[in-house]
């Protein structure tokens, strides 16, 4: 480019992240994803650096008296800062209580206390302090990794920037920022007046003014803090929820109150509904109670399972309802050929929040509640999260009003639209030649859990694929080395630039290295969630042994089968979705082709592996006493072993307990080593 062409594109570029900035920091209303303005942002540094001589004094990088962010870079938790589970109901709770005492094995004498606070409906982040000083918040992320909001943070007046004496050296305070609702109201009154969008409630309002790339516009917003649990400790400042919750006030945070320990399920519905009738009055919003273990040693031996903790849970308020009109149902399709239908909505505000979209599960959904175009119906937003539709208001209905006909074929490539025997959905047999599939699944393989490629967002995705340029995983890995042979190249694209171009590329290029198990979920294959994916991982270690032992499983009477039923988790039904992929000639073709582009790493197991049990194969039968089977199995994995469902010939020890059946007796007759419950533990002693 010649300086003048150079000097162009920088007003241009200057010109559009303004247009942005205010879409996004005004009027809260963005038109691109963050990535795609992370990467305005970083040509807009980089042709500075270039070209000093070019800045001007408006660029966005020259704001007076305010420190711009960057974007946000990522902070990985010491500690996962996992989700939540949920319960809905007295039996959940009931539910709740029962696997966690199964779990601890404890006796039906022994008590089991929960404590008992509000749910605040805001933004989790994590505070890190080292040496009595604060050093930076990260937001939740996905759980392993988050965003780091430490400057807007720091604009939050209760949040203590420095600790007393006494606290842990190092100390992750972890809560939620969340706005008041009279601030909040103040707040749209003032964005009214000046002629800007409102927020549709305080949790988004707190959001999106954590997320300003200015701090010193989060300064401007009324803003708080609740601290209620830690992170990373570098020793121990209680032995109960309720201490640390004390703590925590002494050392200057806030807490939600009141709180409330109790050891039975009356205490706990007595709590849920005193708290669900003061709701109103509250001067912040909440949407349910969270149930804690009190005891930390309790919650230390209960762990975690997949995504959220096994010694808490959220007891979730009913769902805010109210009547709309549906104007149409679509389709949807999913990536895994899913046809889910969608209600298009009267737009109608539930819980704070505009809905104009419900979902309608399926067809026997639409017919048991026979849903019909120009129904008024009741609308909830499910968790406060999903809208869906409760019912029809029949006295309201239009006697034009005819029955939805659920489509047989797919509406995206006219494929047949099956629905097989025992399932509630119907899919689209098009598979790969079905056009929605096969964006959905670009989607799904680069998304956070996934690759997490930056740059590569859902319209640019569909845009690339409509295009022909994106059709399958590999297209995104040899896109830089094809891109001179497009009929338009990515650089001279609207809205791109040489620099935002090879930014995507490196983005992508960042990506070649992936762990096994991430691998596996990023690939979509029906039923094999994060969970699952890692527990195949762990299993076969390397994607070669996992293709070799799959392929062989297609007899249902080889060992290979047999092993793969033996994982925990996976049934016949999950067996027959991954032997069904394995089997696609077309898939094995992209898997070899992405093998040959990508550095896919081996699982690596990161529970202990110098233990007496790393690496052997454990099954467990009969009734345990020192502890429950769930927590047996847990602390072996802990300790490095592969804890199965069934024995075979590679089992390496059956654990018997008291009335131990024919896993037992399978063993014996295959020369299994088996264990009694005082002889495993003695087996386990040598590791402490």
């Amino acid at each position: 480019m010649t300086q003048s062409d150079i000097h162009k594109h920088y007003q241009n570029l200057v010109s559009t992240i303004k247009h942005h900035d205010q879409r996004y920091h005004q009027n809260d209303d963005p038109e691109i994803s963050d990535a795609e303005y992370d990467l305005l942002r970083r040509e807009l540094d980089e042709i500075e650096a270039q070209h000093p001589e070019l800045i001007v004094k408006d660029s966005p990088s020259q704001l007076v008296g305010a420190k711009t962010l960057k974007g946000f870079k990522k902070i990985k938790h010491q500690v996962p800062m996992l989700s939540l589970s949920n319960v809905f109901s007295e039996d959940d709770v009931v539910d709740f209580m029962e696997r966690v005492r199964r779990f601890l094995n404890l006796l039906e004498l022994e008590p089991l206390e929960l404590l008992a606070e509000q749910k605040i409906d805001g933004l989790s982040c994590s505070l890190r302090y080292e040496g009595g000083r604060f050093i930076h918040a990260v937001t939740r992320g996905d759980g392993y990794e988050g965003e780091d909001i430490t400057e807007n943070i720091k604009t939050i007046t209760d949040i203590p920037m420095t600790l007393p004496s006494d606290a842990p050296d190092v100390l992750e305070v972890r809560g939620e920022v969340y706005m008041r609702r009279d601030e909040f109201e103040a707040l749209n009154a003032r964005l009214e007046n000046e002629g800007k969008k409102l927020f549709a409630n305080p949790r988004n309002a707190a959001a999106g003014s954590v997320r300003q790339l200015d701090s010193n516009i989060t300064a401007q917003r009324p803003l708080h803090f609740f601290g209620y649990a830690l992170g990373e400790i570098s020793h121990p400042i209680a032995d109960t929820q309720l201490k640390i919750r004390d703590v925590l006030r002494a050392f200057g945070f806030q807490t939600p109150e009141p709180d409330f320990v109790t050891d039975n399920i009356d205490g706990i519905m007595q709590n849920y509904e005193a708290v669900l009738k003061s709701r109103p009055d509250l001067n912040y919003e909440i949407d349910g109670i969270v149930y804690k273990v009190n005891r930390l040693d309790y919650q230390e031996r209960l762990g975690f399972v997949s995504r959220s903790p096994r010694w808490a849970t959220a007891h979730k308020f009913p769902a805010e309802q109210a009547v709309t009109i549906i104007r149409d149902i679509d389709i949807q399709v999913g990536r895994t050929g899913a046809l889910t239908p969608v209600a298009r909505l009267e737009p109608i505000t539930v819980g704070g929040v505009v809905v104009s979209n419900a979902t309608l599960h399926n067809e026997d959904e639409i017919q048991r509640k026979d849903i019909r175009v120009g129904d008024h119906v009741v609308i909830q937003r499910a968790g406060d999260v999903i809208p869906q539709v409760v019912s029809v208001v029949m006295d309201k209905r239009d006697e034009a009003a005819v029955e939805f006909v659920y489509p047989t074929h797919c509406p995206r490539c006219g494929s047949v639209a099956i629905r097989e025997e025992g399932e509630a959905v119907r899919r689209c047999t098009g598979g790969l030649i079905c056009p929605a599939q096969a964006v959905e699944r670009l989607k799904h393989f680069v998304s956070r859990n996934a690759f997490d490629i930056e740059g590569l967002g859902a319209k640019i995705i569909e845009q690339f694929f409509e295009e022909g340029i994106l059709k399958t995983p590999v297209d995104i890995f040899t896109l830089e080395e094809r891109n001179t042979d497009l009929e338009q190249p990515i650089e001279t694209r609207e809205g791109w630039g040489d620099l935002s171009a090879r930014n995507l590329f490196q983005a992508i290029n960042e990506r070649r290295q992936i762990s096994f198990e991430r691998f596996l979920y990023a690939l979509g294959i029906r039923q094999v969630g994060i969970a699952t994916a890692k527990r195949l991982a762990s299993h076969y270690l390397s994607l070669s042994s996992l293709k070799e032992a799959i392929c062989n499983a297609r007899d249902h009477e080889t060992t290979a089968y047999q092993d793969l039923l033996s994982i925990e988790d996976i049934g016949p039904s999950v067996a027959n979705d991954l032997i069904g992929f394995f089997v696609e000639e077309h898939n094995l073709e992209i898997l070899d082709q992405l093998s040959g582009i990508l550095d896919i790493q081996d699982f690596v197991n990161n529970s202990l592996n110098d233990t007496p049990v790393s690496g052997k194969t454990v099954v467990f039968t009969g009734t345990l006493t020192t502890m429950g089977r769930a927590e047996a199995k847990a602390k072996a994995e802990k300790l490095g072993a592969k804890v199965s469902g069934s024995v075979s010939a590679k089992t390496d020890y059956v654990v018997a307990g008291e009335n131990a059946g024919s896993k037992l007796t399978k063993a014996r007759d295959l020369g299994v080593q088996t264990l009694s419950e005082q002889e495993w533990n003695q087996l386990l002693d040598g590791h402490h």
